[in-house]
Parts: C-alpha cells; structure tokens; sequence
C-alpha cells in the first residue's frame, strides 16, 4: 500500500508540471492572437456608400456632418453622419433594427435594414483600388 501512496505522489506532481506547460501554452497563443488582431485591425472609414435594392443611392464622405434622407419604394430612412461616424438615425420599418446599430466609421462595417433594402456601409483607401468581381 505504500508503493502506492509514493506512486500517487509522483503523479501529481508530473500532472502539475504538465498543466503548467498547458496553461503557459494557453496564454501565448492568447496573446499572439491579440497582436496578430491588433496588426490586422481595420483602418478608419473615408466615405459612406449607401446601397438600396442593390444600387447605389450615393456616396458621402465622413469627415462632414450631415443627414441624409431616403424616402424609398419600402420606406423611410434617416442616416445621419457626424463625428467621422455613420448611423440610422429614425426608420419606419417595422423592427427599428437598423437604429440598433452602433455607429460605424471603420472600412467594411455595415448597417442594413432588410424591410427597406438599405446598406450602409463605411469604405476606406483599400476599398476603391480593386472592384469586386459582381462590378465587372
């Protein structure tokens, strides 16, 4: 019995020793995916484009504030850019989700309110140097 006590003793110690191993490899991977996050962070919007059924209503830049509104076929929309950010503002859809969202100001974010048809979506430098492949 007391081989076995011994034994035991020495298993918890090579067990602690490997969930420290796994604990250390745990928190490197941790933080080499909040460097490689942090490097490959979305650079800050130039313009808003503002998409209904698919085409573009139009483009506006952020660095300007300004309302703009689209009283479309599906229905009302306010977008209201200040701040270098873009937000819906009022919408008579039936949801409001579309007003959920928080402002945007980064390249790719979207706001879309499906009722309506609208996207909102904040473009940047890399955004203008290649069309996508639906465009050609």
């Amino acid at each position: 019995m007391r081989f076995f006590l011994i034994n035991s003793r020495v298993d918890k110690k090579i067990i602690q020793k490997k969930d420290c191993i796994l604990i250390g490899a745990v928190l490197l991977l941790t933080v080499l995916t909040a460097l490689i996050a942090a490097f490959f962070q979305r650079s800050a919007g130039q313009s808003v484009r503002i998409l209904t059924d698919g085409k573009l209503y139009g483009e506006y830049s952020l660095s300007g504030n300004q309302t703009i509104v689209i009283d479309g076929l599906h229905g009302y929309n306010r977008v209201v850019i200040e701040n270098g950010a873009a937000y819906v503002e009022d919408a008579d859809c039936p949801d409001k989700y579309c007003m959920k969202y928080k402002p945007i100001s980064k390249g790719n974010e979207t706001i879309v309110c499906l009722p309506h048809r609208l996207v909102v979506e904040v473009t940047g430098k890399a955004d203008r140097q290649q069309p996508d492949s639906v465009a050609q």
